[in-house]
């Protein structure tokens, strides 16, 4: 059967903001970080992200770590709060119709996210989508290590993982009948690249400007 594919990036696409930097934050605000420091690096990290200079494993050093230094039992509570007062907001009735167009046509429907999976498995859940492609968080005996396990779904990882997902099904993504990719930011050049249809969702300026330049689509979801 022809496989129809549908990719979608979570932050600044279905999202209207970023998971991982708002779970920062929102561990600040409810004091479990320290504000003076971590809030001041939370957003170093997301300009350098927005610039393109982001150094991966360095951001998972300090993202990953908060994840380390508590129970499961906590981080899932306070998960639920953060999906409540942070995420929800942010899932606008254009995100939630546009994924639901695709699901509903019998797609093959993924979110693929540098963001780790501790953060984004409720978001997906949320938004009914069935594969979550992401940052893996690397755990021993029921707790985080504050390390990543595999490669980072960030830039050609993203290619890499969505590869090693969709070979796992028998599947490759050049044969796949139709593959489209939905992203918002330059950082998915090398995703957006590889997909048939690739389509710019409220695009950062470089983005934007490749979508005009190699005639791509650019839609909104705000």
């Amino acid at each position: 059967m022809s496989v129809q594919l549908c990719l979608f990036d979570l932050d600044n696409t279905l999202l209207a903001g970023d998971s991982d930097y708002e779970w920062g934050q929102f561990l600040v605000d409810r004091g479990i970080l320290e504000r003076e420091t971590c809030e001041a690096q939370n957003r170093a990290y997301y300009e350098q992200y927005a610039a393109g200079t982001l150094d991966i494993h360095e951001y998972l050093g300090f993202a990953l770590r908060p994840l380390a230094a508590h129970t499961s039992a906590d981080l899932e509570r306070w998960h639920a709060e953060f999906m409540r007062s942070r995420i929800v907001p942010r899932i606008t009735p254009g995100a939630r119709a546009l994924v639901r167009r695709h699901l509903e046509a019998g797609e093959l429907c993924a979110i693929v996210t540098a963001t780790n999976s501790f953060v984004t498995a409720p978001i997906a859940r949320e938004f009914a989508v069935p594969h979550l492609i992401a940052t893996e968080p690397e755990s021993r005996d029921g707790r985080f290590t504050g390390r990543v396990a595999g490669t980072p779904c960030f830039r050609e990882g993203k290619i890499e993982r969505v590869e090693t997902w969709l070979a796992g099904m028998g599947q490759r993504l050049e044969d796949c009948a139709e593959s489209r990719f939905y992203s918002d930011s330059h950082n998915d050049l090398p995703l957006l690249e590889r997909v048939r249809r690739p389509v710019a969702v409220d695009p950062d300026p470089q983005l934007a400007a490749e979508a005009v330049r190699r005639g791509w689509p650019v839609i909104s979801l705000r």
